[in-house]
């Protein structure tokens, strides 16, 4: 029973992450906190993406798109900025939540791994 339970755990576990795409935080905003989430539908990035004024947008965007040229024309009233774009999940959040979550997921797995083999 508890070796069923085990691979149950395992299974829905692993489960969670098959089938869903990559998500994003999207805002714009100056108090750099963003809460929206996003599926990203086409786009394989995240980014966020800061002006001097202090305003970060964040959202879903095609890595193809991450340069500064490109950029200049998505964002045309935004003359002088800094970026960064990332591929794993919420990962253009401006804190270490995303890293949290990494954490639990995994501590998940080894608990259902664990319970599986004992």
């Amino acid at each position: 029973m508890k070796r069923c339970l085990g691979l149950v755990l395992l299974l829905w576990s692993g489960m969670l992450h098959v089938g869903s795409g990559l998500r994003c935080y999207r805002c714009a905003d100056y108090t750099g906190r963003c809460e929206n989430v996003q599926e990203c539908t086409f786009e394989d990035s995240c980014i966020s993406l800061s002006d001097q004024g202090g305003k970060t947008i964040r959202q879903c965007i095609r890595y193809t798109d991450c340069d500064v040229s490109r950029l200049t024309q998505m964002f045309p009233s935004i003359s002088r900025f800094t970026y960064r774009c990332c591929n794993s999940n919420l990962c253009n959040s401006g804190s270490t939540a995303p890293a949290a979550g990494l954490v639990l997921v995994l501590l998940w797995s080894l608990l259902s791994l664990w319970w599986f083999w004992f």
